[in-house]
């Protein structure tokens, strides 16, 4: 079955437009594109402040009640890991700060550091 178009529809149906971009910036040595990452800085990350970690068999696991303590690896004093989706970038030594909990950062993972966890 075929339908009839008339005149007027035809006439109705737009031409499709071209795409327009903006013009890609140089930084003026050589022509290489300079990149705004200011479109990232709204991106969100999960941050982590790891106090310590342990390992625990399923029967002591559901032995837990209240009052129950759990022995971590960590000794007192040592650096809390900071990290940044899952991969750390710096440690620090907890603060208190209006009576909530903070992290002054002690250390920082250095950029090179922070590429060589990627792999």
């Amino acid at each position: 079955m075929t339908e009839k178009v008339n005149d007027s529809q035809q006439q109705t149906a737009k031409e499709p437009e071209e795409a327009k971009f903006d013009e890609l910036k140089t930084d003026g040595s050589g022509g290489q594109t300079v990149r705004d990452i200011n479109f990232l800085l709204d991106v969100p990350l999960e941050v982590t402040v790891e106090l310590g970690r342990t390992k625990m068999l399923i029967q002591e696991l559901i032995q837990l009640g209240q009052g129950s303590v759990i022995e971590l690896e960590k000794l007192a004093g040592e650096p809390m890991e900071i990290l940044v989706n899952n991969k750390l970038i710096a440690k620090g030594e907890v603060v208190v700060v209006n009576e909530k909990f903070g992290v002054r950062l002690t250390d920082t993972i250095s950029p090179v550091e922070r590429i060589r966890q990627l792999k």
